[in-house]
């Protein structure tokens, strides 16, 4: 079977697949959804989180401006990591004899999930919050290379 038995059946409609997504109109509406989804403009309350990756340590940040530190939580499981900030807002209006005649109360939550490469040691995580960037650190689960007899 030579290389070019792919050609003309699946082979090509993967081709043809991927130079439609790479190809203007379409990659630029793409990156428009992307823009979209990490802009503070998103009515679905999403926030940018980017992953990297070292050696030892995967390495989680989110973008949060104008969120307080107590809004935030962190799960991490051995699979994946969920951030939630959740955006509390109480109005209240009162009369001259200090009545309360109007009061609202209104709750919106937000949250994105990634998932991790390879499976780490939640146990081990330390996070930090300044200036509106959450920096999670998680160690990966170290396993044991073995040789072979």
């Amino acid at each position: 079977m030579s290389k070019d038995s792919n050609k003309g059946g699946f082979g090509d409609l993967m081709h043809s697949m991927n130079e439609f997504f790479h190809e203007r109109p379409m990659k630029g509406m793409l990156q428009s959804i992307d823009e979209f989804f990490t802009s503070s403009a998103n009515p679905f309350g999403s926030f940018p989180v980017e992953l990297s990756e070292t050696d030892d340590h995967y390495l989680v940040t989110a973008e949060l401006p104008g969120v307080n530190r107590e809004q935030i939580q962190l799960d991490v499981f051995p699979q994946y990591i969920t951030i939630s900030v959740t955006h509390k807002e109480i109005y209240s209006e009162e009369n001259e004899k200090h009545e309360t005649i109007r009061r609202k109360q209104s709750m919106r939550k937000s949250s994105r999930t990634l998932s991790f490469p390879r499976t780490v040691n939640e146990k081990n995580v330390k996070a930090s919050y300044k200036d509106g960037l959450l920096s999670v650190k998680v160690n990966k689960e170290s396993g044991k290379r073995i040789q072979i007899e």
